[in-house]
């Protein structure tokens, strides 16, 4: 599957939706809810003037929510602009994906990697470590096609992870690890059993997104080759350039 950057993109916002998502002109205006950055910015289709950014600031702002803008490939024009306007950059991110072949040519040792639907109390006691509360669990529970993944590894949980399928492609969510349990190989095994369940859910590519400056996350996807197909940031008052 040769997969675009408009694919992942698309991927990205229906396998961790917003509550909603609105159009307001040239901009698409999602209601995170505290699902966090990727349910909550704005993205633009086309060229923006000054008033037209103002209105998006000021619908996020009757939301509740900062103004947060996702500049994705091809948004040069906007993220000038809104570097212009005071607007730093937020959380570059590196968007990867690898074909389901490629992640299914090992077996997974047993007892390692179960797919559950709902999530376990454990996981959510993982995730929770990492930062990923209810209003996170919230966006994966409005995902269609989905599965969250546990971990063990020395006879004891390790991870979890979250995974949804939209037009064939699977993009992987929320991996966390336990301190403890962690450069033993979890990661790829998680990433494995993603990559099974998406063969068996009709998928033909698995995709993750991992924040530029998490050295360690990214080598885990680099070793198990993926390829680093497109990217995005953000823009928010605070931010550096």
């Amino acid at each position: 599957m040769n997969i675009t950057a408009e694919q992942l993109y698309d991927a990205c916002d229906s396998t961790w939706p917003a509550a909603m998502t609105t159009r307001h002109g040239p901009w698409t205006i999602r209601e995170g809810r505290g699902g966090g950055k990727r349910v909550s910015a704005a993205t633009v289709n086309g060229d923006v003037d000054l008033d037209q950014i103002k209105e998006a600031e000021l619908v996020m702002k009757k939301l509740g929510q900062t103004p947060l803008f996702m500049i994705r490939e091809g948004d040069d024009h906007i993220d000038l602009q809104l570097k212009d306007r005071g607007y730093g950059i937020v959380d570059p991110v590196n968007m990867y994906s690898i074909s389901v072949d490629q992640l299914t040519d090992i077996p997974i040792p047993r007892v390692t990697t179960f797919c559950v639907w709902e999530p376990l109390a454990i996981m959510a006691e993982i995730w929770k470590l990492g930062g990923i509360g209810p209003e996170r669990l919230e966006v994966m529970e409005r995902a269609k096609v989905k599965t969250s993944i546990l971990a063990r590894w020395n006879e004891k949980p390790a991870g979890a992870a979250f995974a949804a399928i939209s037009k064939k492609v699977c993009m992987v969510h929320g991996v966390e690890i336990l301190a403890h349990q962690r450069k033993q190989g979890v990661g790829k095994w998680i990433m494995r059993q993603a990559g099974f369940w998406a063969q068996q859910n009709g998928a033909r590519e698995v995709a993750v997104l991992c924040v530029k400056k998490n050295v360690g996350a990214n080598a885990l996807y680099q070793s198990l080759g993926f390829t680093n197909r497109a990217s995005y940031h953000y823009r928010q008052m605070g931010g550096t350039d």
